[in-house]
């Protein structure tokens, strides 16, 4: 098209009104002219000509035919509301990324540099550097309603996580291992909206994160990157989680249990030995039902809920646990693992590890000699005297190897002994220059094992002393008061699945094999990034960590 055409036969209705209106207002045609000229019904132009000047009236500030652009993007928030739910945002003490984090979870999709441009705009200062516990004192976001969980769409989407999106790591154990398939076929329930894969995801999710017990509800549940994890879009809101709990029973976490230690013998995980230990869990509410049980963290005995851990020393993995013991039935405890362990897979248990409060010298005669036992004997005055008695000539020096390959000289005691309860003769290690007042006294019905590996397999049992103190701090089974209450084996099991999560991964970290759960989730774990969905795939696009040589 010429330009003189453009001008004198108007192809676009706008551009056919202008030149309509204008030869009415400016050239004096009439109606009838306009009409014939630019194919109009009368009534249409006197239509068009009544409708100008109404809007000239009611609209004087706006061009009805030609619109002004100005330079630069054009405004993400017309309205001001945006700018408002930012502002109300900050005003929780959330900082940029947890802003953006909640903002894309209700379909928003801002950049952290737009947010920390309108904060800044309304004079908000830089946040002083948080520790996690302060982060987890934060009062709930009053400000913004999470969205409700639903399954994943798979609809192309890009968004951003600011919380434990480093998590989504380890999702290939879950296929790899074939856990997801051993859940999806558990006993656990299901409803229509939330397959068994998803519910329980959803608890480990929270594990992994380190939440505080999950006492920022309207925060966590609208992270996106937290709902990926469980293949949802968000996580669902605390009133699920314990409705879901009590929904569970101890036979459903005892069969997933089982079949989880199936997997472990069938890749070759575990080992013949088996470090066993009890540990407490206190409880906050009405304690009426409960017996004291010894608190090492806390240094007293309290109203509390007495569990068990069994791990495997080579790899740390923790295979079995249970609440449901009470003091008649505490020295029992090691028969009913003997009895999991069997029906759990084919492989044979050689060595049992544990304190000497584990279990009674009556019970230790029942393992021998099917089961090889390595404890320590409580010390009496007497006993002590005893070795104190003993000539220079009865001990001798043991060099024994330490992980990190210095190894200690240790004075060392080798007999036999006789145990009323036991019935019969044990082999007795009595251990000084450990850097304790009083010698250690190992006992064990294992007469061929040479000294150092003896003592070394049961060093090598506070191992699961400090996955045990991990559990309890980092998974939080000592804050059962919160906002979320989950039934305590339950609330177990997930910990158990969780821990065993970050000890697969961290076989494939180089250096990083025996890390304790809190550095591999410093590390590795706690990372902010982008999520980008497409029908086909999932792209992830993690922060780059400092100090971090394998990323």
């Amino acid at each position: 098209m010429d330009p003189i055409t453009y001008f004198t036969a108007p192809q676009h209705p706008l551009h056919q009104q202008y030149q309509a209106l204008r030869a009415f207002f400016v050239d004096g045609l009439t109606a009838q002219d306009i009409a014939r000229t630019f194919g109009y019904t009368t009534s249409t132009v006197y239509s068009l000509v009544r409708d100008f000047k109404k809007r000239l009236r009611d609209q004087p500030m706006t061009d009805p035919f030609f619109v002004t652009r100005t330079a630069g993007r054009k405004p993400l928030d017309d309205t001001g509301s945006l700018n408002h739910r930012i502002l109300a945002l900050r005003k929780q003490y959330l900082s940029v990324p947890d802003i953006k984090a909640v903002l894309d979870s209700q379909g928003t999709s801002v950049s952290e540099r737009y947010v920390y441009d309108v904060i800044s705009a309304d004079g908000f200062a830089r946040l002083p550097r948080r520790t996690q516990t302060i982060k987890s004192r934060l009062t709930p976001v009053a400000a913004a309603a999470a969205p409700s969980a639903t399954k994943l769409a798979f609809t192309p989407e890009t968004f951003f996580s600011a919380q434990a999106l480093g998590s989504l790591c380890l999702l290939p154990y879950l296929q790899r291992f074939g856990i997801d398939q051993l859940i999806q076929t558990s006993a656990y329930p299901e409803t229509a909206a939330l397959d068994r894969v998803s519910s329980l995801l959803s608890f480990v999710a929270l594990k992994l994160s380190n939440v505080r017990r999950y006492s920022a509800d309207d925060l966590w549940c609208m992270d996106r990157g937290l709902g990926l994890f469980a293949a949802l879009n968000v996580l669902p809101k605390a009133a699920w989680f314990t409705s879901y709990s009590h929904r569970v029973t101890r036979a459903m976490n005892r069969s997933f249990l089982h079949d989880l230690h199936g997997i472990w013998q069938a890749q070759g995980l575990l080992g013949d030995t088996a470090n066993i230990d009890f540990t407490t869990i206190p409880y906050w509410g009405d304690a009426a039902h409960l017996e004291n049980n010894w608190s090492g963290t806390r240094h007293t005995a309290l109203a509390s809920m007495l569990a068990v851990l069994a791990q495997e020393p080579e790899t740390g993995l923790i295979t079995y646990g249970a609440t449901t013991i009470r003091h008649q039935q505490q020295s029992a405890v090691v028969l009913e693992f003997l009895d999991f362990y069997r029906r759990s897979g084919t492989q044979e248990l050689a060595y049992l590890v544990f304190d000497s409060k584990f279990t009674t010298y009556e019970n230790l005669a029942r393992l021998d000699p099917e089961v090889k036992f390595i404890t320590i004997r409580r010390r009496g005055k007497q006993i002590v005297a005893e070795l104190d008695a003993l000539p220079a000539s009865a001990w001798k020096k043991v060099r024994v190897p330490a992980a990190d390959g210095k190894g200690r000289t240790l004075r060392v005691n080798d007999r036999q002994v006789f145990l009323r309860d036991y019935g019969k003769q044990v082999r007795q290690i009595a251990i000084t220059g450990h850097g304790k007042i009083k010698p250690a006294l190992l006992i064990t019905n294992d007469v061929e094992r040479k000294l150092e590996c003896i003592i070394r397999a049961y060093a090598r049992r506070w191992l699961v002393e400090k996955d045990i103190a991990e559990q309890i701090e980092f998974f939080h089974l000592n804050q059962l008061s919160s906002s979320v209450v989950i039934k305590v084996d339950f609330d177990l099991t997930m910990s158990i699945l969780a821990h065993n999560l970050l000890r697969l991964f961290a076989q494939d970290l180089p250096g990083y094999e025996h890390q304790t759960a809190p550095t591999l989730y410093k590390k590795f774990i706690a990372n902010a990034g982008s999520v980008e969905i497409t029908p086909r795939q999932v792209t992830v696009k993690l922060n780059k960590k400092e100090r971090c040589h394998i990323c």
